[in-house]
């Protein structure tokens, strides 16, 4: 395995008028393994997810990416055709409101399946068949495979959602709040689902909550911001067991009296 990393992250600013979005975040992430970026709402988590799937443009800093050749790319001075394909292919993006990452009048085997059209697959059985596979695979029975989004719980849609973004076999999946709005039970089972993925495909992840132990229970490092800064970083059971920044202790005991 190579030291370098996958994806690489230096000095990554942004800012809406006087408001800071980002600010001089810096950080590398490797194959296979789950940052999580915590914070209060408004700190600067979803605006990082964005530039770094390359839907902002930053005032300042740049994002490397490791391609499959192995050769490093800054993602700024790739063409838009580029960074459609590796959108498709490398990475994956789990939207926060599934509605907003899926085809809502498409059926789900059409979601899942759509990406394997993007790269160029054209045999239906064959994509058929991924697709059926896929929706086993996040546990969506796949005799409901010409049934719309539309028909689906909400726990169901983003477990459609992930199906969709991993058929293509990325290798780094950016998530913005997975579980918000879903009942416990169903985070739950989302959760282990994602942390069987991660362990089974090698996964590199980025995910965004304000859940805390959303964070323990999926990641290996974690990132806490506040108002567009890091304000602390390492091993996520040492930031949750021995939080050293003010802030940090503050989230981490709030959520103890919870």
């Amino acid at each position: 395995m190579t030291n370098v990393p996958l994806l690489s992250v230096e000095g990554l600013t942004m800012r809406y008028g006087t408001r800071t979005g980002c600010a001089d975040v810096s950080f590398d992430l490797h194959d296979g393994e789950v940052l999580a970026v915590v914070g209060e709402s408004g700190s600067g988590k979803t605006t990082l997810l964005r530039l770094l799937a390359q839907e902002l443009a930053p005032d300042a800093g740049r994002v490397r990416y490791r391609m499959r050749d192995g050769g490093v790319r800054d993602l700024a001075t790739l063409d838009e055709a580029a960074q459609r394909l590796l959108a498709r292919t490398e990475w994956g993006y789990i939207r926060q409101d599934a509605t907003d990452g899926l085809r809502m009048s498409v059926s789900a085997g059409g979601n899942a399946g759509e990406r394997l059209m993007a790269i160029g697959m054209r045999h239906y059985g064959q994509i058929r068949g991924a697709a059926s596979d896929w929706l086993r695979r996040v546990e969506i029975d796949p005799a409901r495979i010409d049934e719309t989004p539309q028909s689906f719980s909400g726990g169901m849609r983003q477990r459609l959602q992930i199906a969709r973004n991993l058929i293509t076999e990325p290798r780094l999946v950016l998530m913005d709040e997975p579980t918000s709005g879903l009942d416990v039970s169903v985070q739950a089972r989302l959760l282990d689902l994602v942390r069987g993925l991660v362990t089974e495909l090698g996964l590199a992840i980025v995910i965004v909550t304000h859940d805390l132990a959303v964070a323990r229970l999926l990641s290996h490092r974690m990132m806490v911001m506040r108002r567009g800064c890091v304000i602390e970083t390492g091993l996520t059971d040492r930031v949750l067991d021995d939080p050293e920044a003010p802030y940090t202790q503050l989230l981490v005991s709030s959520v103890l009296a919870a």
